[in-house]
């Protein structure tokens, strides 16, 4: 079997409890200088495409703004076609909701931006059955899950049809004959009835580089994966772990069969944080210090109030869990993924720290994940090869912890070390997104 090569792509993480905004080190989450600091990284590092997330309202702890959670991003499709004239082989991936948008305007900018980059542009589909975020739109309220799932699958059906409903060859701009298209079929209608769209028309955009723009979905359950299998180029996951990896990455890929796709149409590539060093007692002393970082004592506290369901300010977060069962009757955060079975977690949380005998800050620390990969650049390298060669995955989304500069490191030393074990490209073979991804 031949080695498989390890796709890179990078992640703008903004403000959240990844990102440690304090650090003296850290720079502006909205200047564009930023943007343009960490995609110019990316591109040298030959990675497959720059990532935005995106946030439609600003999540609330206890009714008020919470300062170090997301604290809002720009609008992704600006700031990506901004990218597209500074750099030149990068992807642009931008995350926006299926939920709140719709796909004749959605389909026209993804196209634009396409064009504007030569090929370059991704769409992270995402959706919300929040009502709380719904609250910013006209058409308020929510979707049910299985609905919002359903009308997303139509959203992406809708969008391909108008992306693909000029001939590639339609434009001639035949200056001699005087005619700008090759014949009045070659734009052809969209005629779409649908549960949630009905949509007669026809594109204003010609077909773009790529013939439409690289599909992301970001999802774990099982609708999740069986949209990604269905409608995806790329499936953004929160697998680190080898075992985890291989699991959700055989059960996504035996799933592609159903809908007459082969496994190598879509890739899977998991978030990932890292933390480097000279020596791997200097890389997970890093580690431990990064972790620390991300977790202040507002932010524990926070966390222990999404399980708790109740105000926690009173206790110290250096000391032990207080002695109080969490109140299931409802809950004080709004705009993140609600905690399943609280009073479950909550036990599970105490018997924890019973056990290690953890402070609060030190338990939240300890059950909130930890950096996916630490050690040397060699170390690094060996680990994200060996996720690649064992199917756990096909490449990793980086998400560092310092905006702009937090990915430098790991271009200037990790990057080389891949390449030199034949693991990862030396150079751009293609122009396109879909060429750098291996999509066919």
């Amino acid at each position: 079997m031949s080695r498989r090569r390890v796709h890179l792509a990078a992640h703008f993480p903004g403000v959240n409890n990844t990102t440690v905004w304090a650090d003296p080190r850290s720079g502006s989450q909205i200047d564009f200088a930023s943007f343009v600091h960490l995609a110019k990284t990316a591109e040298r590092g030959t990675f497959d495409f720059f990532f935005l997330a995106e946030g439609l309202r600003l999540r609330e702890l206890k009714g008020r703004i919470h300062d170090l959670d997301v604290a809002g991003r720009p609008e992704s499709l600006t700031v990506l076609s901004a990218l597209a004239a500074v750099t030149g082989r990068l992807g642009l991936a931008g995350t926006v909701n299926a939920t709140f948008n719709e796909p004749y305007e959605l389909a026209r900018r993804l196209a634009t931006l396409d064009h504007l980059s030569d090929g370059r542009a991704a769409w992270n589909v995402v959706t919300t059955s929040d009502a709380f975020t719904g609250e910013n739109f006209r058409r308020g309220g929510y979707l049910d899950r299985a609905d919002r799932y359903r009308r997303a699958a139509e959203f992406v059906r809708l969008a391909g049809e108008l992306w693909e409903s000029w001939a590639p060859d339609a434009v001639t701009a035949d200056r001699a004959a005087g005619r700008f298209l090759r014949d009045a079929d070659a734009v052809g209608e969209v005629r779409f009835h649908g549960e949630h769209f009905d949509v007669e028309g026809r594109s204003t955009v010609p077909r773009s580089p790529q013939g439409r723009p690289v599909i992301i979905q970001a999802g774990d359950s099982d609708e999740g994966r069986e949209f990604a299998a269905a409608h995806a180029d790329v499936i953004f996951t929160p697998h680190g772990s080898l075992e985890d990896g291989r699991r959700f990455y055989a059960d996504v890929k035996r799933r592609l069969s159903r809908y007459g796709r082969r496994p190598d149409q879509l890739k899977i590539m998991p978030g990932a944080t890292f933390a480097l060093g000279d020596t791997g007692e200097e890389a997970a002393a890093n580690a431990a210090a990064i972790r620390r970082a991300q977790v202040g004592p507002q932010t524990a506290i926070a966390f222990l109030e999404q399980v708790w369901g109740r105000d926690m300010s009173a206790y110290d977060p250096e000391g032990p869990l207080p002695d109080i069962e969490p109140d299931l009757s409802g809950g004080v955060s709004q705009g993140r993924v609600a905690i399943k079975d609280r009073a479950a977690v909550a036990a599970k949380w105490r018997a924890l720290a019973d056990e290690k005998h953890l402070s609060i800050r030190e338990l939240v620390i300890e059950v909130t994940g930890r950096q996916t990969f630490v050690g040397t650049p060699e170390s690094v390298a060996r680990q994200i090869d060996e996720h690649v060669q064992a199917e756990a995955a096909d490449g990793f989304i980086l998400v560092p912890h310092l905006t702009p500069g937090g990915l430098d490191d790991f271009v200037d030393r990790v990057v080389p070390i891949l390449r030199e074990r034949g693991a990862f490209r030396t150079h751009y073979t293609g122009s396109t997104l879909r060429e750098h991804l291996e999509l066919t």
